[in-house]
């Protein structure tokens, strides 16, 4: 089921629970903040999980919980405050220490590059929408090569390009919030593609140590409502790779390119249709080849013969099985979303996220019950198992995440932690699902 060498690990994003955000440049996130009426509650990155002041107590947590590896993000703005130019010296020394705390614990660090916090300096001379962004991200990749490549190996570059692009530039819904035209949005996606391919190109030319690259995304999932059902199972392949009008969750635009090396037909067609340029060069660099690639996976939809079902069909339920986010709970998601992209892209594969919001609070005796998250993520392994039993090269499995922390435009109301959080007092207390956790990690899944 599980090779011996399986990464178990869990995950955390730094603009989500470093705070200390005068002892860095802003980002995006701090100004998205600020605008009423973004986040729920008015809840802002100011203080989180403290986690920039408390990382030795949390990564005594994480050796508590047995993890393998922890994957976590760089800030942009606390290596370069300013996004390009002078780089801190106390941001530096912030990660240094946290790199050192983690390999002292037998802790391997994957780091993601972004996280979708952009420095807001940068924002302000036009973001991804400027020609120069994809330079930017490769003079801080640079920075963090001269700075950590001495010890970490495990790289990330972007993390969920369809989310922050899609939720930040489209619908405006989380930092920096903009809804541009679609001639502006195309140009981004290529953009940041671009930067991909810069940061990646970065990493290998400056790394001391040899690396493990990929990127990780965030896909549109479809299941077959049969699993059984060639058709089914041919309908939803369909509606997860091939291009459709809604482009923009597609995909054709944000995974193919990285390993075919090209736009679909009718993608080009609109990057022709607003004078966008998409060179020959510029496909070379984005698809570069990856040591890996990173899968987020939460929840997905169903799909039969006829096309995709309501989100509330589960086998003609009424009802259906959701979190408390109200995101519907598919395991079989985990099994045909590596095992598709590990037959489609043939490189490994991690699950890098996955994991559910509860109604986590602390009970009378002191603890924190979460039976639901040790049988949703019990359910989840089960069919990831499965996966890798039917041929998918999957060599790792994060949960995200490893505490309670800031979600996002929902804001400190959502708690995925495998570690409850109490913002007021920062106090931290490890879930009964955490401790359970522990024990799949001991025997690598054979329990479950």
């Amino acid at each position: 089921m599980f090779k011996k060498d399986f990464i178990w690990g869990a995950g955390a994003a730094a603009f989500q629970v470093e705070g200390a955000i005068k002892e860095r440049g802003r980002t995006v996130w701090d100004m998205f903040c600020g605008r009423e009426g973004m986040v729920r509650f008015g809840d802002t990155t100011d203080v989180t999980c403290d986690h920039y002041h408390l990382y030795k107590e949390d990564v005594a947590l994480m050796k508590e919980l047995g993890l393998m590896s922890y994957r976590m993000s760089i800030c942009w703005s606390r290596i370069l405050p300013a996004g390009t130019g002078a780089i801190s010296r106390e941001g530096v020394a912030f990660y240094n220490a946290l790199f050192d705390e983690l390999l002292a614990n037998g802790i391997k660090p994957l780091a993601n590059l972004f996280t979708w916090d952009l420095p807001y300096e940068l924002h302000k001379k036009g973001g991804w929408l400027n020609p120069d962004s994809p330079k930017w991200f490769a003079e801080y990749t640079k920075a963090c090569m001269d700075a950590f490549s001495d010890r970490v190996d495990f790289w990330e570059t972007h993390n969920e390009t369809q989310s922050f692009v899609e939720s930040g530039y489209w619908f405006g819904e989380h930092a920096p919030g903009m809804k541009y035209s679609e001639e502006d949005f195309l140009q981004i996606c290529h953009n940041v593609h671009l930067g991909h391919g810069y940061s990646l190109r970065a990493i290998r030319e400056n790394a001391k140590l040899k690396p493990t690259a990929g990127q990780t995304i965030v896909s549109n999932i479809f299941i077959p409502e049969d699993r059984n059902n060639p058709e089914h199972i041919a309908a939803a392949y369909s509606k997860m790779f091939d291009y459709t009008d809604q482009y923009l969750q597609t995909n054709a635009l944000w995974i193919d390119p990285l390993f075919f090396g090209c736009y679909h037909d009718q993608l080009m067609d609109k990057f022709k249709k607003y004078d966008i340029p998409v060179s020959k060069e510029d496909m070379e660099l984005i698809s570069q080849p990856l040591d890996f690639l990173g899968a987020n996976i939460y929840r997905g939809e169903v799909v039969n013969e006829t096309g995709v079902k309501p989100l509330n069909y589960t086998g003609g339920d009424l009802g259906y099985a959701k979190t408390a986010f109200g995101w519907s709970v598919a395991p079989e998601v985990i099994y045909w979303t590596p095992k598709w992209f590990h037959e489609r892209y043939k490189v490994p594969i991690y699950i890098t996220e996955n994991g559910m919001s509860g109604l986590d609070w602390v009970a009378l005796d002191g603890k924190v019950h979460d039976p639901q998250r040790i049988d949703f993520t019990q359910r989840f392994l089960r069919e990831l198992g499965r996966a890798i039993d039917d041929g998918a090269d999957v060599r790792g499995y994060y949960s995200w995440c490893l505490m309670d922390n800031f979600e996002c435009a929902a804001g400190n109301s959502e708690r995925f932690g495998l570690i409850y959080v109490d913002f007021d007092s920062q106090k931290r207390i490890i879930k009964d699902s955490g401790h359970w956790y522990r024990t799949v990690i001991e025997s690598n899944g054979a329990n479950l």
